[in-house]
């Protein structure tokens, strides 16, 4: 009984200074939950015969560190920062695109206080939202008009909505793909209310399948780009352009889903691209080393907005974190008419985007306009930077892992991957880092680096431990090594 007598009240936890930090940052109600949850441990483990601690001090002790873990456990972020070390630039499952320092400016500006979202200021009366982002968006892409949602599924389900509710719209049946997440083209036009109506084969569609399948019931002639597949082979797909000269024969709109949202961007001046280095060569970017094939390191093949919009469709909807890497949104361009339709519409309320996409975007978008995006847009830096620019960096960190207690680490060819389901099948040329430490399988050494605050997300192939330094920022290197040393 007389350990018993040794638990202070939850008055007297109260009072040691520690408590009252926690509740500083925790505030009470918390900080008191979590201290008669520890004060009921204690006396659990009294009553088993655990009788160690029991002077009062050190009761009292135990209880902070018992409330303390709890409130840490229960206030800490789901949604945290994390060292991509993957080699996948649009990586969907780590946030993919990251901002750039003049988009995260721009946010941190627009966030922190008032803003003109929905007030022109110079009239001194109600804005409109939709019109924000729109004029660089059509700068950059040539179209008449734009408008924003908050992701492109969002943009396709207001097209198909606005455009085609109650009628037919025709798609390829090789185009009839899943996007991330098990979500259905086929499901999402479901829901909009239009009716599929499906041509040519799953490997061989003709502009005549198009033209067979119109009727007075065809409301629009959708395009889909399989941006997170490829198919080679015995295929046929008929030319934008071929479907743009159909939809005008016929009065009907043609509408295309871009998915990756690929603006052609040139390369600073006097960088050259690893695939023109290997195109150049006949062999590789660095000596005595075998890469991928140079053709797969090339996004030459990936539709850009520019071309979709030049070639005459009505409306091309497209994502801002993709190949873009701005925020999560869905952008869509076109013939102004049909975007004021589209902007009429119920339902872009409801997928309408908010003030911080807003002001992410138009400094993405400005850094494109300005030819700056390879240079300060991070995925467009990641998609350009060369081989030997990574070997260089990767020899220093390779270097630094050497030196530390029982790890070893060497440099291997290796290929990054664009990832977020664009370019499919490009593989950009690399240098991993392949690192071991004693005692610690592959697998073990993963999830011990998950493990990690930050976590250090990585790959393993041929029973090795891979770090891709294409997708870890240059300032974290030091960092990265910390982590490791912690190991």
């Amino acid at each position: 009984m007389s350990d018993f007598r040794a638990i202070p009240s939850i008055d007297q936890l109260r009072q040691r200074p520690s408590i009252e930090a926690l509740e500083s940052r925790f505030g009470r109600s918390a900080v008191v939950e979590a201290l008669r949850v520890g004060t009921a441990a204690v006396r659990e483990s009294i009553v088993k015969g655990d009788a160690t601690g029991t002077q009062a001090g050190s009761v009292a002790e135990r209880i902070e560190s018992l409330a303390a873990a709890r409130l840490g456990e229960q206030f800490a972020p789901s949604l945290r920062p994390v060292i991509n070390a993957t080699g996948v630039i649009v990586h969907t499952n780590l946030g993919r695109a990251p901002l750039s320092e003049s988009a995260l400016a721009r946010v941190v500006a627009v966030a922190r206080g008032y803003s003109t979202l929905e007030y022109d200021a110079a009239r001194g009366e109600r804005g409109r939202r939709d019109m924000h982002a729109g004029a660089l968006l059509c700068r950059l892409t040539g179209a008449e008009a734009a408008a924003v949602v908050n992701n492109n599924a969002a943009a396709t389900l207001l097209v198909l909505a606005a455009l085609a509710s109650g009628r037919e719209v025709i798609v390829s049946r090789g185009e009839l793909v899943e996007i991330g997440g098990g979500f259905r083209v086929p499901d999402v036009m479901k829901q909009s209310g239009a009716t599929l109506r499906e041509v040519g084969t799953t490997n061989k569609t003709r502009a005549a399948d198009y033209a067979a399948a119109i009727s007075d019931r065809t409301a629009l002639i959708l395009r889909v780009h399989p941006s997170n597949f490829r198919m080679e082979g015995f295929t046929e797909r008929p030319a934008l352009a071929e479907l743009v000269a159909l939809g005008r024969r016929f009065e009907v709109p043609v509408a295309e889903d871009l998915g990756s949202g690929h603006l052609r961007q040139p390369h600073p001046k006097g960088r050259v691209s690893d695939a023109a280095e290997v195109r150049a060569t006949g062999g590789t970017p660095d000596e005595g080393q075998a890469f991928r094939p140079a053709a797969s390191a090339s996004l030459a093949n990936e539709p850009s907005v520019e071309d979709s919009v030049a070639a005459g469709v009505d409306v091309c909807c497209f994502s801002g974190d993709k190949l873009l890497g701005g925020p999560q949104s869905g952008l869509i361009v076109g013939r102004r008419p049909i975007v004021e339709t589209l902007r009429r519409h119920p339902l872009m309320r409801a997928l309408r985007a908010d003030k911080m996409t807003y002001a992410a975007l138009e400094a993405t978008l400005a850094e494109y306009a300005a030819g700056r995006a390879t240079i300060t847009v991070p995925v467009q830096r990641m998609l350009t930077v060369t081989a030997r620019e990574i070997r260089v960096r990767a020899e220093a960190v390779m270097s630094a892992v050497g030196r530390l207690d029982s790890w070893r680490a060497e440099i291997v060819a290796g290929a990054s991957a664009v990832g977020g389901g664009s370019a499919p099948g490009v593989e950009l040329p690399t240098w991993l880092i392949a690192v071991e430490r004693d005692g610690m399988t592959p697998d073990a050494l993963e999830e011990r680096l998950r493990g990690l605050t930050p976590p250090v997300i990585v790959r393993i192939e041929h029973d090795r431990v891979l770090l891709d330094l294409r997708t870890v920022f240059p300032d974290q290197d030091q960092q990265l090594l910390g982590l490791l040393n912690e190991v």
